[in-house]
């Protein structure tokens, strides 16, 4: 399945673009939003694109190499926007857009382990590249503590039956390790009452995804991100956030509140924006996108 950008009128209107801007897709991944926003730049205007992700790198310098404006594509993660765009010489930038989504194109790679439907490694290194970060999956499953375990599975996955999953995943690997995405699931499965099992969305989304996002530290980053990005915005300079899931609305909806509540930036949008009937209906990843606008004075 092509991965679709979401939200792309709600993103343009709300960058609010100016043909020399100097823009920050921070990711990038397959220029679907960055395509749109180089149509509205001239080559006076800047745009820097970044992505843990090499592969959709590689995508996007080929859907941007007939673009206008100046293109930087960057491979690092976007908590780093300060080093990077010290390295481009970038005194400040106009927009910058995060779009917190994961590409299905990343999801569907039974190769990165990011899924519970086909058999692949216990990796889920958004880089894909397990020697960028110093854990996996498999090493959180099969060297973290019970307590650690709990943690993440109670805070990034929100997951009622954690407990269950903690003890399960204890008992198998003491026998032996947990090495795929498939047994993980299992295991899970197995774990939880067969009300839950076999509910409306599988049993191990929760875990898979509270794994997920501490493999790549995904809450850190964007906690870096807010704070080193609003620093490099210039005046009347807007950070445009697309968020996917409920805890990194709550960090940037905070973020956002703390900066007007200080005089700093001026929110655009007190409710966050979501996706009409009509992008329902064409993709149904729009469904749980929420995008916040916020103006730096």
């Amino acid at each position: 399945m092509a991965h679709i950008s979401v939200l792309m009128n709600e993103v343009l209107h709300g960058l609010d673009l100016g043909v020399a801007d100097v823009v920050v897709d921070g990711t990038i991944n397959g220029g679907g939003h960055s395509l749109e926003i180089a149509k509205q730049l001239s080559d006076s205007g800047v745009l820097v694109g970044i992505d843990l992700d090499k592969a959709a790198l590689e995508v996007s310098k080929s859907k941007l190499r007939d673009a206008a404006p100046q293109i930087n594509l960057v491979h690092n993660n976007f908590r780093n926007i300060d080093i990077i765009a010290e390295k481009l010489d970038l005194i400040s930038v106009d927009k910058i857009l995060l779009d917190l989504g994961w590409s299905s194109n990343q999801f569907e790679n039974p190769e990165r382990g990011f899924s519970f439907m086909t058999d692949g490694p216990l990796l889920m290194t958004l880089s894909g590249d397990s020697e960028d970060i110093p854990f996996t999956a498999y090493d959180i499953v099969n060297e973290w503590s019970e307590e650690s375990l709990m943690d993440i599975l109670e805070y990034y996955g929100e997951e009622k039956y954690a407990w269950h999953i903690v003890q399960a995943i204890l008992k198998y690997r003491n026998d032996e390790p947990i090495r795929s995405t498939l047994r993980l699931a299992e295991i899970i499965s197995a774990a939880v009452p067969a009300k839950y099992r076999n509910g409306k969305i599988h049993p191990a989304t929760k875990t898979f995804q509270a794994l997920r996002i501490a493999v790549n530290d995904e809450m850190g980053a964007l906690k870096d991100v807010l704070e080193k990005g609003f620093n490099l915005l210039s005046k009347n300079g807007r950070m445009v956030i697309i968020t996917f899931h409920s805890i990194e609305d709550r960090i940037v909806k905070r973020f956002f509140k703390e900066k007007n509540k200080e005089g700093f930036a001026s929110l655009l949008t007190k409710k966050p924006q979501v996706a009409s009937r009509e992008e329902l209906s064409e993709n149904r990843r729009s469904r749980s996108a929420k995008l916040r606008i916020l103006i730096k004075k």
